[in-house]
């Protein structure tokens, strides 16, 4: 028998309203009395204590990947970062050679991940 996180969540929470092993395992069905106990052992459930509330998963920061720039000097291999002044080749844009199949440059990736790093924690 496969201790499946469905029916530990239902162990978890029979065992937390105070039902006898013996009952947990017939709710459960193909499951012993000892298989019950070692496992609320190993969980180290207590009788009568509230299940905890599952912490939610925070969701991953979206990466916004940049406009696309309709430019005739720009090209395909050009870093798309922005910059406030004119950069290299007289545009708004970084310039510099891009990493393979990526926006921007080595420089600018590292700080996209250290930005986005940043805002996970």
């Amino acid at each position: 028998m496969q201790w499946t996180n469905e029916r530990v969540d239902i162990l978890t929470r029979l065992w937390a309203e105070g039902l006898s092993a013996r009952q947990i395992a017939t709710e459960l069905g193909g499951v012993t009395r000892n298989a019950v106990i070692g496992k609320a052992h190993r969980l180290n459930l207590q009788r009568g204590q509230p299940v905890p509330e599952p912490k939610p998963i925070p969701k991953p920061p979206v990466i916004q990947e940049p406009p696309p720039i309709n430019h005739p000097d720009i090209k395909p291999w050009m870093c798309r970062w922005p910059t406030e002044g004119l950069g290299r080749h007289g545009l708004s844009i970084c310039g510099k050679t891009s990493q393979p199949g990526r926006h921007y440059c080595a420089e600018h990736l590292t700080m996209a991940y250290l930005q986005r790093k940043r805002h996970v924690a």
